[in-house]
């Protein structure tokens, strides 16, 4: 069984979605399809058909979630510290074609935000700058092309 990397704000999260499928979403589903069950003939009634297709949809995700729950390692960043760049780190880059500088933290799959400065830590740009630290130039395969990236602060927030 593979554990999951996450954080204990990406671990909420995840605990909030599951709690609101199955005391919110799970209830109405049910509540949809009986109503829709009422109309008659079932092999028409695109209520009901919609209905059982979210219900599926909301199951597959329950069973999901408490997966990922159940496998989650959960990372305390807050007792991190160190130069080298890891799981949970929130790391200043500068692109050294356009001078721009980023901030990124490094976190779970599911907590990924790139809009938020979130990055997975299976994201190209992540994986290469694990390890590294202040000064590291690192480059990363993007869809445009070969980037490079100077490594300007490695920090633990």
């Amino acid at each position: 069984m593979q554990k999951i990397p996450m954080t204990a704000e990406g671990q909420r999260a995840l605990d909030e979605e599951l709690k609101h499928l199955k005391t919110v979403e799970r209830p109405a589903v049910i509540a949809a399809i009986s109503e829709a069950r009422e109309h008659g003939d079932l092999s028409e009634n695109a209520e009901y058909h919609a209905a059982k297709e979210r219900q599926s949809w909301i199951e597959g995700r329950v069973a999901e979630l408490e997966d990922k729950l159940a496998r989650a390692q959960v990372i305390d960043v807050s007792r991190m510290s160190g130069e080298q760049v890891k799981f949970g780190a929130t790391v200043t880059v500068l692109d050294e074609d356009t001078e721009a500088e980023a901030t990124y933290k490094i976190v779970g799959d599911d907590e990924a935000d790139v809009k938020s400065g979130k990055i997975s830590l299976s994201s190209p740009i992540a994986r290469s700058m694990i390890n590294k630290e202040v000064g590291d130039v690192v480059e990363v395969t993007a869809p445009g092309g070969i980037k490079t990236y100077e490594i300007m602060k490695v920090e633990w927030l």
